[in-house]
């Protein structure tokens, strides 16, 4: 008799498992979605932190949350990504923030401020520091929420077909540059070009533009500039990081279910760690192919940083003085940086600048 209701039992709880499995996965919905990037297939680490996010969402959720991504061009034109996403055009972009300053100058703390934060200062100020919140803010006016997602580290300052000896040779360059640095060197007499990735080597070939910057050596030896404009100039004082953004629009990210957008901001997490990994083990060795092709290593003249220091702090009073939410964010973003700044001496850059010293022993 009991083994009999032994049997029943185990057929009562087989046959309720049974009909849970279904509920369950009932409760996950299937979701596709389209992520446009700004950059090309063959720049693999900026575009493949998207990448990166995509196989990762899909891993978490059993595949049911599928993220296809398009490179630039594939569906919308590299610079307009962002506007893709605001505009539900798709549901999500990834892009680097301070191409669209032409929109709002204040665009540009997202990704990165000439003479700014460094790497791990930028992602401090955005995850845990005011930067987060006022992003948030500003983004959700354009009807975009913002994950982070990649960072290049600090780059190089650029490919220029002739030597770059003071700070007159600026005047009258046509410079292929992003970001508040056209700006500033528009004050020292550049004329300042915006060229998406991809299109940078015809430009140069066909004179279109007299020097370059794109990233560090491991992009730039892929789009070939050293053949046309040797003269590799460091640092990118312009880009002491490039942090880059999943932006999602804004009613897409609502509808998603809470354990999808903890998903997503995790995927987009790692994506973010990942590629800053990734460019410290590639660009030591690209930087010494680029020079044994033929790249001139140059810094750029201590006349040039200066000038082009004063230069940005005067754009940054100006901007504060005309646009009250660039001002908001600049004064968040210059208290931030002194702060951390001073802890950086007592420990980063004290550390780095005495095992240089060493090295060279």
């Amino acid at each position: 008799m009991k083994r009999r209701q032994f049997f029943k039992g185990a057929a009562v709880v087989a046959g309720a498992s049974t009909l849970a499995a279904p509920a369950i996965a009932q409760s996950e919905p299937t979701i596709r979605w389209r992520c446009v990037s700004s950059f090309p297939k063959n720049i693999e680490v900026l575009y493949g932190s998207a990448e990166v996010l995509a196989k990762n969402i899909a891993e978490a959720t059993d595949g049911k949350f599928q993220i296809q991504v398009f490179a630039a061009g594939e569906l919308v034109p590299a610079l307009q990504a962002l506007d893709a996403a605001s505009n539900d055009t798709v549901e999500m972009a990834h892009t680097a923030s301070y191409y669209y300053v032409g929109k709002d100058p204040s665009f540009a703390f997202g990704c990165c401020l000439p003479f700014g934060l460094n790497t791990r200062q930028q992602n401090a100020w955005f995850y845990h520091g005011e930067g987060g919140k006022l992003l948030e803010e500003f983004y959700a006016g354009h009807n975009l929420k913002a994950l982070a997602g990649g960072n290049t580290g600090s780059q190089m300052g650029g490919w220029f077909r002739k030597e770059i000896k003071n700070a007159e040779d600026l005047k009258g360059l046509k410079f292929r540059i992003s970001g508040l640095g056209g700006q500033i060197l528009s004050k020292l007499g550049v004329v300042p070009q915006q060229v998406s990735g991809g299109d940078i080597y015809p430009a140069l070939e066909r004179g279109t533009i007299d020097a370059a910057e794109f990233n560090g050596p491991y992009d730039d030896e892929k789009l070939g500039l050293y053949k046309i404009a040797p003269n590799y100039y460091y640092p990118g004082w312009w880009d002491g990081t490039s942090l880059q953004h999943f932006f999602i629009n804004t009613n897409r990210w609502n509808s998603l279910p809470k354990h999808y957008q903890a998903a997503l901001t995790s995927a987009a997490a790692l994506a973010n760690v990942d590629s800053v990994a990734r460019y410290d083990v590639l660009n030591p060795a690209a930087l010494k192919r680029v020079v044994e092709k033929g790249a001139k290593l140059r810094a750029f003249p201590q006349d040039v940083l200066q000038a082009s220091h004063k230069a940005a702090m005067e754009l940054y009073d100006e901007l504060s003085d005309k646009n009250p939410t660039f001002k908001k964010f600049y004064e968040s973003y210059r208290r931030f940086q002194t702060d951390s700044n001073l802890w950086n001496q007592a420990s980063e850059y004290a550390y780095d600048s005495a095992v240089l010293r060493l090295a060279r022993r």
